[in-house]
Order: structure tokens, then C-alpha cells, then sequence
């Protein structure tokens, strides 16, 4: 069972924001699913999982300090495509792939979107 329906983070530019999560998000498999119009789209697998909107009060986007939206990778492989695709796309570097010593064969990367989300992902698969 899953704990969330899904997660949503804010934009400032909502055209940059779908460019850059249909190239990163493609790393992992997922992909755009739904657009809402001019505020926000959808990406997921078969089921909407991830949501970029425009700010429903109409205020700009910020980000919440201590906030980290995490994916779920199918390999190491795909963190490190996720990673360098992020960095292309223009998003900053918060964590090169590598291993996390908190959890047995912790795999990870992490990296702020355009809008300064923090976004990391993650597999536990042996080497």
C-alpha cells in the first residue's frame, strides 16, 4: 500500500517546469499524463503521482525549507541519468549519485528544479 495519492510542488514558470520534468521524470520512467490547462500537468506511470500547478491563491511559488519531494529509481543506473539530465535541464546540484549509509545499498542523487524544489531519488538494489 502506498502512503501518499500523490505529491504537488509549485512553479513560477509553469512552460519551463513541463520541459523540465518531461526530461527528467522520463529518466525514471514516468511521463506527463495530464495538463491542466495553464495551471499545472500531471506525471506518473498509470497513475497521477506528481503534480506541477500554479499557486492556487496566486502568490509565487516558494519552497519549503527542509522539503524533499524523493522518486523512487528502478536502478542505479536511472539515478544517474535522472542526475545528469536534472543538471543539463539547469537545475542545481544538491548530492551526486552515490551510496547513503543510512539504509543497506542506498543508491541516491539530489538536485533543486528550476524553481527550487529539492527533488532526490533513490533505489536499495545491491551493486
Amino acid at each position: 500500500m502506498s502512503i501518499f495519492t500523490h505529491v504537488t510542488v509549485g512553479t513560477n514558470d509553469l512552460n519551463k517546469a513541463r520541459t523540465f520534468y518531461d526530461t527528467v521524470l522520463g529518466t525514471l520512467g514516468l511521463k506527463r499524463i495530464a495538463d491542466l490547462g495553464e495551471n499545472g500537468s500531471i506525471w506518473g506511470e498509470d497513475a497521477p503521482s506528481f503534480f506541477v500547478l500554479n499557486p492556487a491563491n496566486g502568490q509565487p511559488a516558494s519552497v519549503g525549507n527542509g522539503v524533499t519531494v524523493s522518486f523512487e529509481a528502478p536502478s542505479r543506473t536511472a539515478i544517474d541519468a535522472f542526475h545528469a539530465a536534472a543538471l543539463l535541464a539547469g537545475a542545481n546540484d544538491e548530492g551526486a549519485p552515490g551510496t547513503r549509509d543510512w539504509a543497506p545499498n542506498a543508491y541516491a542523487a539530489y538536485a533543486r528544479d528550476l524553481d527550487g524544489n529539492k527533488l532526490a531519488v533513490y533505489c536499495f538494489q545491491a551493486a
